[in-house]
């Protein structure tokens, strides 16, 4: 299955179904009055987040989808049928944005989440409603509300846990394929992956999600080699593994390249917790190792991890301290959650406890 991140859609929900005008006429019924049903409302237009689904690749092919129309009303007080509700399934973590692509109108990051996007049009009210004592032979009736339409963008934005970042060719998709059953494209040259990854991951009888993405280069942020877009799919990642080449003409600067498009980027990518992965030092001896870590740790604080995607070494002590990252922030969302809400109220009878009297 092919891999989309982004697709436009056109979606109308139904319009509603017009009242009736009807009267009763039977036989020996002289004065039947009134009978005219309301119609039936429009269809509505829902999206909801389902598991299952890692791409938007249903929405490329087909782009119109639309609800059904209520059904009319009719004699002896039938009322129209309901118009049929249109479900659009995407996978979790689907931003969708309006046509400018200015506005976000809805962010799915549960499963089961649904969002109605368009309402379906109100019923007609049929001529039987507006009878009174006054008026008992009604000729006014109300037509069904008019159908919505509009053009939306589907945005994915992948769920994992941990996101792989790095410049191409620095052994990403290795290390991926290396700690999960993933499967992504190996080659020996740059831009070998040309669409996120996702990896579950297991260690110490732990699991969870890895996602790689396409290598980055300098302005990605501003969308060059699309980066923007891949930047925007490890935004709800918990933590970062950065990889660095080992063999490369400088990890100092490869490092600072990274950073800056992090930062650059925004939306708090630089602020998340990172553990930096020295890759392929198979291809090195062990004081060249040890010279490269020290020359990192002089520019940053976050943990750095010698590690061979080839040959599995560090490949343990890297998820660990990755799975450290996750469980870290796991705890400080559980406190913010179960942290008190503010009560102006407790705030003022600790103020009348500190001697404050009525006068």
């Amino acid at each position: 299955m092919k891999f989309l991140d982004q697709s436009k859609i056109y979606i109308k929900s139904g319009g509603g179904g017009d009242g009736c005008l009807s009267f009763r006429r039977e036989k020996c019924v002289e004065f039947g009055g009134p009978d005219g049903g309301n119609g039936g409302r429009g269809g509505h237009i829902l999206i909801e987040a389902v598991s299952g689904l890692n791409t938007l690749i249903d929405y490329r092919y087909r782009q119109h989808f639309k609800a059904g129309r209520g059904g009319h009303g009719m004699g002896k007080n039938r009322t129209g049928a309901k118009g049929e509700d249109n479900f659009l399934q995407v996978p979790i973590g689907t931003q969708i944005f309006d046509e400018d692509y200015g506005v976000m109108l809805a962010d799915l990051t549960e499963e089961g989440q649904v969002v109605m996007m368009l309402e379906g049009g109100h019923p007609g009210t049929g001529n039987a409603a507006f009878k009174s004592s006054v008026n008992q032979a009604p000729r006014r009736t109300t037509p069904g509300g008019p159908a919505e339409e509009m053009w939306v963008w589907l945005r994915l934005k992948l769920m994992a846990d941990a996101g792989l970042v790095g410049l191409p060719n620095a052994g990403k998709s290795t290390f991926l394929s290396a700690v999960s059953r993933a499967k992504p494209k190996i080659a020996d040259y740059p831009f070998t992956t040309l669409k996120p990854q996702l990896g579950v991951v297991h260690v110490d009888q732990r699991e969870f999600v890895v996602a790689d993405i396409p290598g980055l280069i300098e302005g990605a942020h501003e969308g060059h080699g699309l980066g923007d877009r891949f930047l925007g799919h490890i935004e709800r990642c918990t933590t970062i593994l950065h990889m660095i080449d080992g063999t490369g003409e400088d990890v100092v600067e490869a490092y600072k390249t990274i950073r800056h498009e992090l930062k650059s980027y925004g939306g708090g990518l630089s602020e998340k917790p990172e553990v930096i992965g020295l890759n392929k030092c198979d291809a090195l001896d062990s004081e060249l190792i040890e010279m490269l870590t020290e020359e990192l740790r002089a520019v940053t604080k976050a943990p750095i991890v010698p590690i061979s995607a080839v040959t599995h070494f560090g490949v343990e002590p890297m998820l660990r301290a990755l799975l450290k990252n996750i469980d870290h922030a796991k705890e400080i969302e559980i406190k913010q959650e179960t942290r008190p809400a503010y009560n102006e109220n407790d705030e003022e009878e600790e103020t009348r406890d500190d001697g404050w009297s009525p006068i």
